[in-house]
């Protein structure tokens, strides 16, 4: 086949169906190192997003945000998800994993795959954040624990922040580590 736009694209796709797959396979592990789980209400550090940020940089945004979404619709739908109705649904899956292609967005830039991390890792958080204090905040009422402090009504921003942010930041040092190994690798991959 020639090195056509066709051909161009039919690869990126064929690519990022690889990779939301091994996304979806990185999923299903449920055992540490390759997960672990923080809360009984979701919020687990796993290696998930690293085939989605690799995708961002080897073929950009328009192919790992849709394939985030994608992604994050499968592991709703086979990952035995958490939500409460569609709006939950569509926020802490779909849109969540959605965000992490915009590492995408640091594409062909010196350290872009690393800064795609930490930027995509923030976007993701954002959404869980924006979830936690209007979804979430309806579902678990007026008073939760966590770290053993009890959180009203009025703390919903703080709680979603802690809760939140406690795996975001887990999951961000996941991949970082994972990246900071596999890019020579990627480099003498993406160079063929």
């Amino acid at each position: 086949m020639k090195n056509t736009k066709t051909a161009k694209n039919l690869r990126a796709l064929c690519e990022a169906a690889i990779l939301v797959a091994l996304a979806t396979v990185l999923g299903l592990l449920q055992f540490p190192p390759f997960r672990i789980d923080l809360w009984a209400n979701g919020g687990s550090i796993d290696f998930v997003m690293l085939p989605l940020l690799i995708l961002g940089w080897r073929k950009g945004a328009a192919w790992s945000i849709p394939a985030g979404l994608a992604y994050g619709f499968i592991k709703c739908l086979i990952g035995g998800g958490i939500g409460w109705g569609v709006p939950s649904v569509l926020l802490d899956y779909v849109l969540a994993y959605g965000m992490v292609g915009v590492a995408g967005f640091f594409r062909n830039k010196k350290w872009g795959l690393e800064v795609g991390t930490v930027v995509a890792t923030l976007a993701r958080f954002l959404i869980h954040f924006i979830a936690g204090v209007t979804i979430w905040k309806l579902a678990m009422g007026d008073s939760v624990e966590l770290f053993g402090m009890n959180f009203g009504g009025e703390s919903a921003y703080l709680y979603s922040f802690l809760y939140n942010g406690s795996y975001m930041i887990g999951e961000m040092i996941y991949c970082l580590a994972l990246i900071l190994i596999l890019k020579k690798p990627l480099l003498k991959l993406s160079e063929k």
